[in-house]
């Protein structure tokens, strides 16, 4: 798997990320990990390991500009396809082969965890997300909020258009469908640990994902909308 790479934003999640990072090693991948401005024992975490390659934010710029700054650097070190995965532990590296199995020249493959934990986490966001994201793309996607992805590099967008925040990926995923790219979804395994750190922010980033559906709802009707119709009357 010389041209694939694994992409591990992470902040401040040093109770999780030693683990994270030899399972995915484990699968034979290199690994580009986006110490995203961490606090904690991340840097010294990440000194330990040999043959991984390690950008360092000097602040936390979010999410989104983490893997920004990952794919920037697979490009720049050739890779044709990047697997983007959490470092939180709630995804397992044991699934990339899931991934791998879909991957193509035209193909975004989407880790789609379980919608319902005995606890409902996450349950109405992903609804809520889901159905603004099949109204502007006309595509039905069982989770649009994962972060366990495979992209093809050559067809990411134009990473200009990506906000810092975790909004970015699913800018990723409108504008892919935008511009035809097939997203397949994969069921995959999620786990939430006791020492998981979350920093997704229920109220604000719940705000900020409405004003960002507000918007692109609006880039729909007059780019979106029209350029899938274009795509299928070019079939």
């Amino acid at each position: 798997m010389s041209d694939t790479v694994v992409i591990v934003p992470t902040y401040n999640n040093a109770g999780t990320l030693k683990d994270v990072l030899e399972r995915i090693l484990a699968q034979g991948l290199p690994i580009i990990v986006v110490n995203d401005g961490s606090t904690d024992e991340t840097a010294s975490i990440l000194g330990a390991f040999e043959g991984i390659t390690v950008i360092t934010h000097s602040k936390n710029q979010g999410k989104g500009y983490a893997l920004k700054s990952g794919f920037i650097k697979a490009r720049k070190e050739a890779y044709k396809y990047a697997i983007t995965i959490d470092s939180d532990g709630q995804h397992y590296p044991e699934d990339i082969p899931l991934l791998l199995e879909k991957r193509g020249d035209n193909v975004l493959v989407t880790g789609c965890r379980p919608q319902m934990g005995a606890d409902g986490k996450g349950s109405f966001a992903n609804r809520f997300s889901n159905f603004w994201f099949r109204l502007y793309t006309g595509v039905n996607l069982p989770d649009t909020q994962t972060g366990f992805r495979l992209y093809c590099l050559d067809k990411l967008p134009s990473l200009s258009i990506l906000s810092s925040r975790y909004e970015a990926e699913l800018t990723l995923l409108v504008f892919s469908a935008w511009n035809g790219v097939n997203l397949v979804p994969v069921p995959v395994r999620v786990l939430y640990p006791e020492d998981r750190v979350s920093h997704f922010h229920p109220v604000k980033d719940f705000v900020r994902i409405s004003l960002l559906n507000t918007i692109l709802l609006f880039v729909a009707i007059f780019y979106g909308w029209p350029k899938r119709l274009l795509f299928f009357v070019n079939l």
